[in-house]
């Protein structure tokens, strides 16, 4: 694959992310009552949280196998595999706040990391196994 010449066409960010879960419900009640996610659509078979400007999907298992017909097209199926891995942006002046909160939920905080640029990330895991990240400036050249 040889690199893109134009430089019109850029990627501008993620819009949305999706994960899979056991239970909707009981993922639904997970993300909101820790973020305060919003969530803007929602049935037995997926919700869609507001995480900042982004989307968070939650598909339950086998929930996007099948392609979904749309009034303005088609949605092919996108399951995915196994645990996923999240990344919250996070300010460094409310990492002790998250540390407490997490406590407070009795969400295990399974590592911490210090990276070279100065950020920090905490990592714990939601009920479905997926490895959870809060993560402050200086993790990324663009964080």
């Amino acid at each position: 694959m040889r690199p893109i010449e134009s430089s019109n066409l850029k990627v501008d960010g993620i819009v949305e992310t999706c994960i899979n879960v056991a239970e909707i419900n009981r993922a639904r009640e997970f993300y909101q009552s820790l973020f305060n996610f919003e969530a803007m659509v929602s049935d037995e078979r997926f919700c869609a949280l507001r995480a900042g400007p982004d989307v968070l999907l939650l598909f339950t298992h086998g929930g996007s196998n099948e392609p979904v017909v749309i009034r303005g097209g088609v949605i092919p199926p996108h399951e995915t595999r196994g645990a996923g891995h999240l990344a919250f942006a996070i300010s460094s002046d409310v990492l002790d706040n998250w540390r407490t909160r997490l406590r407070e939920l009795e969400i295990e905080i399974e590592s911490e990391a210090q990276w070279e640029r100065g950020g920090t990330s905490l990592y714990f895991r939601d009920p479905d196994a997926n490895l959870l990240e809060l993560a402050t400036p200086g993790v990324w050249p663009n964080y």
